[in-house]
């Protein structure tokens, strides 16, 4: 008889119209995972195609090792709806995060389980299609250039490094699942994820994983929609879903920021240098609270009465460097005392 509190490791499956790769999927499972401290959770996400019909078949095969849970949605919710149900009904010390598809190997997923379970200090792994050293098969350039201008932007916006936010193959410590509230519905939980793992100081390590990309014809659900989306989320979770704290920072420095930038060039070109400055203010707001970002504009202040013209310009500079670097001082020696929310 299968305990739930004795799982070592949940899988959890969203599934939506995946007809086609549903035998070979649970054959690799069968493969990789069959083993009685395992617990497999199918979210059928409003399958319409068959897919239902087969889970209940697959589910009523008795031969199983693991525990098979199948979790049905009545409607087409989305990805991070079916993640978040399945996460909801998970028991294991460990939630490993599968795409049904079979874009991303079993084979890796049990790599990434077997190295997360010895490291007791490792607490997520996210996979990356780009870190591979692995077989590759990717032909859609534009879903390709999208994913890593994401991986960009997120990590500019949280000091990160990162090189494939939106991997759907993840293993996560039941720790980080207890510190997270995850809320976004389709395919922006990747990033929803990635995001609050970071906000929590949990480290994310990478491991490189094969990648065999499908067509639309194959069924491929992802579209140049989701991509424009995935830009709202990068700015909802970074300057949006924040404490008051750091909204505040952010709207000090990015006025301060405007405002120094209004001293240089004219017209159209110091109306885009207002743009950057504010821009860079944004970002400022995000990794430095109100005394930190103070102590930067003020730098940056006494650097303005230097120098005529272009000299103005680069004493500025110079000055907004001097600024971060005793900013970053200050930040790093309050970080651990009262005042750490105010620098």
């Amino acid at each position: 008889m299968h305990q739930e509190n004795s799982k070592v490791l949940s899988i959890v499956i969203p599934v939506f119209n995946e007809i086609n790769f549903l035998n070979k999927l649970f054959d690799q499972i069968e493969t990789y995972f069959n083993k009685e401290n395992i617990e497999i959770i199918v979210v059928d996400d409003g399958s319409t195609d068959g897919s239902s019909n087969l889970l209940n078949e697959l589910k009523k095969k008795n031969h199983y090792k693991f525990l098979f849970k199948l979790i049905k949605l009545d409607v087409n919710y989305g990805k991070g709806k079916a993640i978040q149900t399945g996460i909801k009904n998970s028991h294991g010390e460990y939630i490993l995060l599968q795409d049904a598809d079979l874009e991303l190997d079993i084979k890796d997923a049990k790599e990434m389980f077997d190295m997360i379970k010895k490291n007791k200090d490792i607490k997520c792994i996210f996979g990356s299609r780009y870190l591979s050293g692995k077989l590759k098969k990717n032909n859609y350039f534009f879903n390709n250039l999208v994913g890593k201008i994401n991986s960009l932007i997120f990590n500019i916006f949280f000091s990160q490094s990162l090189s494939d936010v939106h991997c759907g193959l993840k293993i996560l410590h039941r720790s980080v699942i207890e510190k997270i509230k995850l809320s976004v519905n389709d395919f922006g939980i990747e990033i929803d994820l990635a995001s609050q793992i970071v906000r929590n100081n949990f480290f994310i390590y990478e491991y490189g994983v094969s990648y065999f990309f499908r067509s639309k014809a194959q069924g491929k659900k992802i579209t140049w929609i989701d991509g424009l989306k995935s830009f709202y989320y990068l700015i909802k979770v970074r300057f949006f879903d924040n404490s008051y704290s750091t909204n505040i920072s952010i709207l000090c420095s990015s006025i301060y920021m405007t405002y120094v930038g209004s001293f240089f060039g004219m017209g159209l070109g110091n109306t885009l240098i207002i743009i950057i400055f504010a821009i860079i203010g944004l970002i400022l707001g995000i990794h430095f609270k109100v005394l930190s970002s103070t102590i930067i504009f003020l730098f940056m202040y006494i650097g303005s009465l230097f120098g005529q013209g272009n000299g103005t310009i680069l004493s500025v500079i110079l000055f907004f460097f001097l600024g971060l670097f005793f900013a970053n001082k200050l930040k790093k020696y309050f970080l651990k005392s009262s005042f750490n929310n105010y620098f």
